[in-house]
């Protein structure tokens, strides 16, 4: 009797605004669970989406089939990342999808009017949490020690990284994918992943839902996991 295939690495992403601890508590319970989990660590001196890739690159196993949960704009790389590994399945987790067209900008005309009215004098944004009003960002944390633990990781992106756009070479649409929204923020990403008839599920929380409630988090994510792997 053949053995049965082993799982692919779960490969947890964060946005390039933030760092592995958005993704800290669901990595631990998805380990506990048996999963193989892999975060990789802070994006370091960015400067464009051809820098995120470089340490995606050097990031994600190329000799093991892997799962991608990418959160919020890690969402725009899947494409690129899928064109070089060998990607099992990818669960979109409150993010932006990549587009059918050979490039996906990194972010949308009425980000990139409200962001350049916050650029800095040297040329660089501030940190994204600094970039809401302080009620909004309070409220997407559990406690103050969590969000402390993420505002540490947080890079500051210069404002041209925004006008660039990132590769999505076409194949990743083969891969089989799901989507997981927090609330209503992403609700036309959501759509278009019902449009592909890919399976959705939508927990009601905050961007950073998966900070406040993990295991529910993880639940959802092993059920997506596990009906599109299988």
């Amino acid at each position: 009797m053949a053995a049965e295939p082993a799982r692919p690495v779960v490969v947890l992403l964060p946005s390039t605004l933030l760092g592995p601890a958005v993704w800290g508590p669901v990595a631990a319970d998805l380990r506990r669970r048996g999963h193989e989990v892999l975060v990789p660590p802070t994006y370091l001196g960015v400067q464009s989406p051809e820098d995120v890739l470089v340490q995606l690159r050097r990031e994600v196993p190329a000799d093991r089939p892997v799962a991608l949960v990418p959160h919020s704009n890690a969402g725009l790389y899947v494409a690129a990342v899928a064109a070089e590994r060998a990607v099992a399945a990818i669960v979109f987790v409150d993010a932006t999808l990549p587009s059918d067209d050979p490039a996906t900008a990194t972010a949308p005309p009425e980000l990139r009017e409200h962001l350049a009215s916050l650029v800095e004098p040297d040329g660089l944004l501030p940190r994204w949490t600094h970039w809401w009003p302080e009620d909004e960002v309070a409220a997407l944390f559990p406690d103050a020690a969590t969000r402390a633990a993420v505002e540490a990781e947080q890079s500051r992106l210069p404002a041209a990284y925004f006008d660039a756009a990132v590769p999505s070479p076409s194949g990743w649409q083969a891969v089989p994918a799901a989507y997981l929204a927090f609330g209503e923020t992403y609700g036309p990403e959501r759509a278009e992943a019902e449009r592909r008839g890919w399976p959705t599920r939508t927990l009601d929380g905050g961007h950073l839902h998966m900070l406040v409630d993990p295991e529910g988090v993880t639940d959802v994510l092993v059920g997506l996991l596990d009906e599109l792997v299988s």
